[in-house]
């Protein structure tokens, strides 16, 4: 049976193993809600993938829960998206 001829470290065993380590998840915002989503996967939130409704989140809410969601939705819609935010000087003169 095979035996280490040498001690290894803490310090040594740890160098060898820095790259092992658990990497956080990459999150975007969704496109309709801005809420944060993983990338290529569906928001729970509103339902869409890539700007098309996949599922209808209010089919499953009961209906106290589905107005507070219609309300909530409609309010996100009403205000900017994410890429209008970034105004030029004649855009924000219009809008004034």
């Amino acid at each position: 049976m095979a035996v280490p001829k040498w001690h290894r470290s803490k310090s040594r065993q740890g160098q060898r193993r820095m790259h092992i380590f658990l990497k956080a998840p990459k999150f975007e915002a969704c496109k309709k809600c801005a809420k944060p989503v993983l990338a290529h996967t569906l928001c729970q939130n509103c339902g869409t993938y890539r700007g098309r409704e996949v599922i209808d989140v209010l089919a499953k809410l009961d209906k106290k829960q589905r107005k507070q969601k219609e309300k909530e939705l409609a309010r996100q819609e009403g205000a900017t998206p994410i890429e209008s935010k970034d105004l030029n000087p004649e855009q924000l003169s219009k809008s004034s």
